[in-house]
């Protein structure tokens, strides 16, 4: 017995209306500062007025790979607004702390760093709804049951995962990424490719995720470099919102696979933005998995409509292709790319491997390394060299 797990999804140019369709009394709106600046908080705030919406208080302290402290902070407000309606607003670290908040505000017993695949009954449901609005195109988050969560103290991130913290409502709405940066773009959009590649081929992949994956990555490979060259391009900026979504979908209901550990350590340690990272150690995790999805790696060349030449495998086209992309999109193909010293790199390396092993993506991945290859692995990446091992 398998689930498949999805919230509403509303979608398309002006899906942000749905918002003055929802009825609350008290709404709290979580999201960063950047947000607010960009103005995209006023339009939350426009279609709840227009749902009759009492008070509306709003914590906009959110950083990148939120810590369990901001969380703990913003449910502190939270409990004084008493909501029944929590709105989260922004990219994958706030929609990702929305949830946590959401968590802990509904079940004060659970620490949200306790959140785990196999507790019974978070107790969620009963006091509020959970909207995520996503102003980014990559994580998913606001379609998944999953919250990563940056441990300051023990230079780790907290991989959190119940069916049961999935939001209620995602709105996709593409109006919503257009402030987005060329470089942010690029990122998520990375994240979003990873995430339909290790969400096909990793062990737990299955008949409902497989078609989210695939149509996912083919989005991506044809829209992303516009969507990064031309924010203003909006139907490149609605297909990657509508990509980043399909493909959080698909992976959070098959789970990720190496790339992910190996993204998660490097962003913990080097604090990398995820995208970048996830997206950098892709190839790299393709070349690794190799034989071990060779199948997979034919149906995902012929999906990118790349031939797999002579003396070639079907994960080294896939592989390059990748690459290639990320060149096109000025992401970085090697660890020393992204301005890490050497020396630092060495310093940290024992950190990177206890991350690596102790990630629950890499339970899944079709080939597991051991404590030698993963360090054989990042030395690979570090240096741009293919993995020939």
């Amino acid at each position: 017995m398998w689930y498949f797990v999805a919230p509403l999804v509303v979608f398309g140019q002006d899906a942000m209306s749905h918002l003055a369709e929802l009825k609350a009394k008290s709404a709290f709106i979580v999201t960063d500062k950047n947000i607010v600046g960009l103005g995209l908080v006023d339009r939350v705030r426009e279609q709840l007025t227009l749902a009759g919406t009492e008070t509306v208080g709003v914590f906009d302290e959110v950083e990148p790979d939120p810590s369990v402290q901001t969380v703990q902070k913003g449910v502190s407000l939270m409990q004084a607004c008493e909501p029944d309606l929590i709105v989260s607003v922004g990219g994958g670290s706030v929609m990702d702390a929305g949830k946590a908040m959401r968590v802990a505000y509904e079940s004060p017993d659970v620490r949200p760093e306790e959140i785990n695949p196999f507790m019974p009954d978070l107790g969620l449901g009963g006091k509020c709804k959970l909207v995520c609005v996503s102003t980014t195109s990559g994580t998913g988050a606001e379609a998944t049951f999953a919250v990563v969560l940056s441990d300051r103290e023990d230079h780790m991130k907290l991989s959190l995962i119940n069916r049961q913290i999935v939001p209620d409502i995602a709105i996709v709405d593409p109006e919503m990424a257009r402030a987005m940066p060329p470089h942010v773009t690029a990122d998520t959009g990375m994240d979003a490719l990873t995430h339909a590649v290790e969400g096909y081929i990793c062990s737990w992949r299955n008949d409902f995720t497989d078609g989210l994956c695939m149509k996912a990555l083919q989005l991506v490979l044809r829209y992303l470099p516009r969507a990064v060259r031309d924010g203003n391009d909006m139907e490149a900026r609605e297909k990657m919102h509508n990509a980043a979504c399909i493909a959080g979908i698909g992976f959070i209901n098959a789970l990720s696979a190496m790339a992910h550990a190996a993204g998660h350590s490097l962003g913990a340690v080097f604090n990398t933005p995820h995208g970048r990272a996830v997206g950098l150690c892709l190839p790299y995790t393709i070349e690794f998995v190799g034989e071990a999805a060779e199948e997979l790696w034919v149906e995902i060349a012929h999906a990118m409509r790349v031939p797999v030449p002579a003396g070639w495998t079907a994960a080294a086209v896939v592989a390059q292709t990748i690459r290639e992309l990320a060149r096109e999109i000025n992401q970085p193909l090697c660890i020393k790319e992204l301005g890490i010293p050497l020396h630092a790199f060495d310093r940290a390396m024992d950190k990177l491997i206890d991350n690596v092993m102790a990630d629950g993506s890499l339970i899944v991945s079709p080939r597991i390394p051991d404590v030698a290859e993963t360090d054989r692995f990042f030395r690979y990446t570090y240096e741009g060299r293919s993995i020939d091992f």
